[in-house]
């Protein structure tokens, strides 16, 4: 088995865990914060933009069972690639899209994925405004907030409905990766 991590910010990290958690060689999904100026920061923190974070989750795999391509072609499809301030019903620099990369191939991929997405035209005219960055430090959220979507069902579906309209709308049903 040769472990990797992989780090998405993609709005809220409550609907950004279960899309990765439930596919087969991912080992382990935390909703975090990273890319900031602050050490440990707190939900309230981050919620208030006081620490330049972004919510994310960072992503344990097996890239032998699923390989970095595949978990960037299923980002694209949980977070609006074109709206650079927030995503769905997430407003702030704290929800903006990125991909934080771990290595040069990690970048290497990322970049080619998303210029590919920009001339396949699915999004009209709209630009890929997501950014690449180098990972930095990620650091776990507090604990309520891991695995969100199996602690609080309801409040979880009703968070996830524009990204299931948006994921209908440009990817179609029945899309996994």
């Amino acid at each position: 088995m040769a472990e990797q991590t992989a780090i998405f910010a993609g709005g809220c990290f409550w609907c950004m865990v279960q899309p990765f958690e439930t596919l087969t060689g991912i080992s382990l999904v935390r909703s975090g914060y990273t890319g900031g100026h602050k050490d440990n920061p707190t939900y309230e923190e981050v919620k208030a933009h006081q620490t330049g974070h972004t919510e994310a989750v960072k992503v344990w795999f097996d890239d032998a069972a699923i390989s970095y391509e595949d978990l960037v072609a299923l980002y694209w499809q949980t977070a609006d690639p074109t709206d650079a301030m927030g995503q769905f019903e997430d407003r702030g620099d704290n929800y903006r899209p990125v991909i934080f990369v771990n290595s040069p191939e990690q970048r290497q991929i990322a970049e080619a994925s998303k210029v590919a997405l920009q001339e396949s035209g699915i999004f009209g005219d709209d630009l890929i405004v997501t950014t690449i960055e180098d990972a930095t430090t990620f650091w776990e959220a507090e604990e309520y907030h891991q695995e969100f979507y199996k602690k609080n069902v309801e409040r979880y579906n009703e968070e996830k409905q524009s990204r299931d309209a948006y994921k209908e709308k440009f990817w179609g049903s029945g899309v996994s990766k």
